[in-house]
């Protein structure tokens, strides 16, 4: 069998690197900056999905062989103007602490009856601090008043799709594989640059 192409994961979130590896399947053999010692931690500076994902990609891609992809992704809130965005990991006081960003969420809207959302992701692809291409996906739906579901994981429990009366983390990874945000942009990816051409890049 041919070797598969390497793709490294600009990550050190073991469930979004799970995620992408369950979107993609086995067309690549997925790694992400934990298999890597010693790469350097890149600050997340950007206003927007696209310029850290950019910021990550690139940064990462100047370290190690290969190919880069890089995912900056959030929840956007109409009633709180778009919050928490680019901050989302970070909402709740604590990075990458989704209970106190799903607690605060709850509190800010509780007295809300507009609950329109999204969620929103940016990939990045890159090699040798050079930037390939960009991708992008969206999912439209709404803020549960409780969270619900435990097969998902940041603001899962507490995002309905439209179309759905469950949240994410209620429907499980099988559906969200094909549904989520990121599954948007990742099947872009896929559809625009085969595995035979990430060989040859």
């Amino acid at each position: 069998m041919p070797e598969l192409p390497r793709l490294v994961i600009a990550t050190r979130n073991s469930h979004k690197t799970e995620e992408i590896r369950h979107i993609l399947g086995s067309r690549f053999e997925i790694l992400d900056v934990t298999d890597f010692p010693n790469l350097p931690e890149i600050q997340e500076t950007g206003t927007t999905f696209l310029e850290n994902a950019r910021l990550k990609a690139l940064g990462i891609s100047r370290h190690i062989d290969g190919l880069v992809l890089a995912d900056d992704s959030g929840l956007e809130v109409d009633a709180l103007g778009g919050a928490p965005g680019v901050w989302s990991s970070s909402f709740g006081g604590e990075e990458g602490n989704h209970a106190k960003n799903n607690q605060r969420l709850i509190t800010e809207m509780a007295d809300q009856d507009q609950r329109s959302a999204r969620f929103l992701c940016t990939l990045v692809l890159a090699k040798n601090g050079m930037e390939i291409a960009n991708y992008h996906g969206k999912i439209e739906g709404e803020i549960s008043r409780q969270p619900s579901g435990n097969g998902g994981f940041g603001y899962d429990p507490l995002f309905i799709p439209t179309g759905y009366s469950q949240t994410l983390a209620d429907l499980g990874p099988s559906i969200k594989s094909h549904l989520s945000h990121r599954a948007k942009a990742i099947q872009s990816f896929v559809l625009n640059v085969s595995s035979g051409d990430l060989v040859n890049l």
